[in-house]
């Protein structure tokens, strides 16, 4: 899975993308206007993974990793200067969206003052607008090409100006049903407001119990219909770079249960309907992440096209089974391993095995 971090200059982006990565790139108090991307993969937090591995003790052990790119902030009005951004993330799974709601005089904010609910609006209309230029430009080249005796694809003529409407009316596309064949249309333009997005609020120490903070997710998960996370990227921050067993003092002190960068996974597994299927043995024990409903001969592509093409049948059973078995034989003698057939649709914590011929 790959995500795309956005937010207005000094929205704390590179804070919240150091407590999410553990790496501990330098954090400026000035806005940038240019420099690289910045990307860091982390593994995805499950249990299931580590307890698999202890059983199977195996030569290799792989979770499924999520990336994290960061780049420059969104700069209000200059959509030459936004498209840098954009063209950055086109390609990602999802948006994280950093939203400052921390007070820091010695951070300058580009807008005059902290006002998280308009700097929201802000780069949401930015992304709108981007979407909105691009639509454009394809009607006219379609419009172009017309002239000259080509004739255009209607479905995609059709699609996007639905598209523009809804843009025209400050509404991202993620906002308008499109059937999966519209999507499909679309999908060679990237459009950013399609991705699904999940709002990262910024707070200070001191906001960590504020009741106004709950006001503020209410209004904008409302407003936004996305997720949203409160969490303060600087105390993240400095938890991403402490050693486990310090983690674990360090969050009981201020009563949270989770470190921001788990909580954040599963937000984005939750928005995006993903779910992880598990493979065992000897060489490896290995997550794999797909989309809620897939059925079994998809989730085989996922490993090899091979063993989606030669597709046989599916030993499946569930996690939890398994391990009140303890171990796969006596698994299958108490019959919980099942054989599914290809439009079987994987759960979240299958352990498969697929049978295939090539």
């Amino acid at each position: 899975m790959k995500i795309g971090i956005l937010g207005l200059a000094n929205s704390g982006k590179t804070t919240v993308f150091n407590a999410l990565t553990g790496l501990d790139l330098p954090v400026t108090v000035y806005a940038s206007v240019e420099g690289e991307p910045h990307v860091g993969v982390v593994n995805v937090p499950d249990h299931r993974v580590g307890r698999l591995s202890e059983i199977y003790e195996p030569k290799k052990t792989t979770y499924a990793t999520v990336e994290y790119i960061d780049y420059l902030g969104i700069t209000r009005g200059d959509l030459k200067q936004n498209r840098k951004v954009f063209d950055m993330v086109k390609d990602a799974d999802a948006i994280l969206h950093i939203v400052r709601v921390f007070e820091d005089e010695s951070v300058a904010h580009p807008l005059g003052g902290v006002n998280p609910e308009r700097d929201a609006d802000t780069v949401e209309m930015e992304l709108v607008l981007s979407d909105l230029e691009l639509v454009e430009k394809r009607l006219e080249r379609m419009e172009e090409s017309r002239k000259r005796g080509k004739k255009p694809d209607e479905q995609e003529r059709k699609v996007l100006l639905r598209c523009r409407e809804a843009l025209e009316e400050e509404r991202p596309l993620r906002a308008i049903e499109l059937s999966d064949e519209e999507l499909k249309t679309l999908r060679h333009l990237q459009f950013v407001t399609l991705k699904p997005e999940v709002m990262i609020l910024n707070l200070g120490e001191d906001q960590l119990d504020d009741e106004r903070v709950g006001d503020l997710i209410h209004s904008l998960e409302e407003r936004f219909s996305s997720p949203v996370i409160p969490l303060s990227g600087k105390i993240e921050m400095e938890i991403a770079q402490l050693e486990e067993d310090e983690q674990r003092g360090f969050l009981q002190d201020l009563g949270i249960t989770e470190p921001g960068m788990t909580r954040v996974i599963q937000a984005c597994y939750r928005h995006l309907g993903l779910i992880s299927f598990l493979t065992v043995g000897k060489d490896e024990v290995r997550a794999w992440t797909i989309k809620k409903g897939t059925p079994a001969v998809e989730a085989a592509g996922k490993i090899h096209s091979d063993i989606e093409r030669g597709f046989i049948r599916a030993e499946v059973v569930s996690y939890e089974d398994f391990l009140r078995a303890g171990s796969m034989a006596v698994a299958k003698q108490e019959g919980v391993v099942r054989l599914e057939g290809k439009t079987y649709e994987v759960r979240d914590g299958d352990i498969i095995n697929f049978r295939f011929n090539v």
